[in-house]
Order: structure tokens, then C-alpha cells, then sequence
């Protein structure tokens, strides 16, 4: 197996990407919150949450169990981050975590290997899919710039830059067979060039009879084409348990969510059912990364990234 670079991870400034995350916005104004950290201090806690990272995780082949809910068959050459370590990476990134429904984090470790998947469950209920045959592609969009809006607040106040979201990569699409939902977001950040490189997520969906799993591909326009391809086997290779999948639901005893899929992309069912404050669409940033010198990536810092799994 080759070794991702680390690096190459850190050095990338301007690999960023968003992922949609259905949660409660933090709505204290910038000046109740405490000085953002340095960037010395933000540096040091990324490579310490990395090295948590390292020593709590599970390279694959593996069968990860998902808490009470399903299975992923994670593949070879990818590694999975559990729960505690994740949600400490993604805050080292400058990310707001729901900690009621973040599970865990799958990242490569080829070599050209620059993306990570958000794995999440939302146990609000069974889901019902009959909205999307209907979708709204314009108003979705608008419900995820108005939730980027809200969490660049957040972002303000910690030092990080704004977001701000652009357009669809790729509208809604829901396979009513399988019970999966896939979109994609294009944004990037306030005042970066045009020409920039932009951030990407790619967030596919997997409805089971308590709620959702979401999976969503953190990555970069200039490398969403060839990197998608992890979204859909990972959503493949994750699997519910007996009697938590979508055609187990039981009409008279299982609880129904009181919104609908379109939930799912940018809350524009919960903000018609007065949910809107609860369930605001918050942008999760795949945060500038901070260069490491090489004294620091030769000590070994993520070194499963650069070796064999056991």
C-alpha cells in the first residue's frame, strides 16, 4: 500500500470542501466569544488531533460497526477515525460538530489520497421519500446559502474564513429502490478568486427505518471527478442491520420524522413545519490546512498513513 504524504495533506491550503450538516446553529454574536486561537495554536492542535487519530482508528479491510445501526465493509486502503477523534479533527479544521449524530471519519491513505468522508446518523425517524418526486432544485439552493450564511458567523468568531456557496455540482437525484440520495454543493470561501479552486461535497444518503445515515465526500472541483467514486462505494459497502432497514418500518409502532427528504437538502421541509431554527442547514468546511515543516512529518505524524495496515 503507498503511503499518503502528509505533508502534501498539510500543505494544501486550497484544499477545502464543504458538507452539509442538519443541526443547531451556535447564534451567540462574535463579540461573546472568546479571542480566536493563534495560528501556532491552531497548527499544533491539528497535528495533535491527527496523532489521536492515528492511535484510535482502524485501517481496512474492516468490518466497522456503526453503532446500533448498521455495518461498513470498509475497503483496503481506507481507514476509518471513530467518534471521539473525528469530531476533535474536523474542530482542529474549523467545523461545527453535532456530537447527537456524528459517528465517524473515513480518509485514504494512497497516495494522492486528499479527501475525507463525514459519516453521520440522524436517528429523527422513518424518513418518507414521496417529495422527491417533486424537488425544487432553486429553492434547495437557496435554503443551503442562507444555512452557509448562519454558520460563517460561527466560523467568524473562531478565526476562520466565510463560506460562501455557489451552486449545485450535482442537483438532488433519490433512488427509490435502494433508499439512497446523492447531491453534490460547489462554494468556496468570501473573496477567493474565481479561478480559484473550489470546495466540493458530495453527499450521499442512506434512509433506514429509524432515520439516515449520511456520507458525505469532502473534496475539491479539481478533483471531485475522480473522487466521487469513494462517495458511492462507501455508500454501497455500508449495509443496515436486520430490522433497521427502510422496509422494516411498522406503520403502527415505528415513529415517522415530521419532515420529508427534501429535508435532507437544505431544510426546506422543516422550515415549512416551523423547524427551521432546529434544523438550519450548517456548512461544515473542510478548513484551510496549515503546512508542516519537515521535521514534523519525518517524527511520524499520522504514521498510519504510511504504512501497512496490521
Amino acid at each position: 500500500m503507498q503511503a499518503l504524504l502528509l505533508r502534501d495533506l498539510l500543505s494544501r491550503s486550497m484544499m477545502a470542501a464543504v458538507a452539509l450538516l442538519m443541526s443547531v446553529v451556535a447564534s451567540s454574536p462574535a463579540s461573546a466569544q472568546p479571542a480566536p486561537p493563534s495560528e501556532a495554536a491552531r497548527k499544533a492542535e491539528m497535528q495533535a488531533a491527527w496523532q489521536a487519530a492515528e492511535k484510535g482508528g482502524k485501517a481496512g479491510p474492516a468490518d466497522i460497526t456503526l453503532i446500533d445501526q448498521a455495518t461498513l465493509k470498509l475497503p483496503v486502503d481506507y481507514f476509518f477515525v471513530p467518534k471521539a477523534e473525528g469530531a476533535r479533527v474536523l474542530r482542529a479544521m474549523g467545523n461545527v460538530v453535532n456530537e447527537a449524530s456524528f459517528v465517524g471519519l473515513v480518509v485514504g491513505t494512497r497516495q494522492n489520497d486528499n479527501w475525507i468522508v463525514v459519516i453521520r446518523h440522524v436517528k429523527d425517524g422513518y424518513i418518507k421519500d414521496d417529495d422527491a418526486k417533486n424537488w425544487n432544485a432553486d429553492e434547495l439552493l437557496k435554503n443551503l446559502k442562507d444555512g452557509a450564511e448562519e454558520a460563517n458567523k460561527d466560523r467568524v468568531a473562531r478565526g476562520f474564513p466565510e463560506m460562501q456557496v455557489i451552486g449545485w455540482v450535482e442537483p438532488p437525484a433519490y433512488d427509490a429502490a435502494s433508499h439512497r440520495l446523492v447531491w453534490s454543493l460547489l462554494a468556496k470561501d468570501k473573496g477567493e478568486a474565481d479561478t480559484a479552486p473550489k470546495a466540493i461535497n458530495y453527499n450521499t444518503y442512506a434512509l433506514g427505518r429509524d432515520g439516515y445515515f449520511s456520507l458525505n465526500l469532502l473534496s475539491g472541483s479539481e478533483r471531485i471527478a475522480g473522487e466521487k467514486h469513494v462517495a458511492h462505494e462507501l455508500l454501497a459497502d455500508l449495509s443496515y442491520d436486520v430490522g433497521k432497514r427502510y422496509e422494516d418500518f411498522s406503520p403502527t409502532t415505528d415513529r415517522i420524522a415530521e419532515y420529508g427528504l427534501m429535508a435532507l437538502v437544505g431544510g426546506v421541509a422543516a422550515k415549512k413545519l416551523g423547524l427551521f431554527a432546529l434544523m438550519a442547514g450548517v456548512v461544515l468546511k473542510f478548513g484551510k490546512l496549515f503546512a508542516v515543516g519537515a521535521a514534523v512529518a519525518g517524527a511520524g505524524l499520522l504514521k498510519f498513513f504510511r504504512r501497512k495496515p496490521q
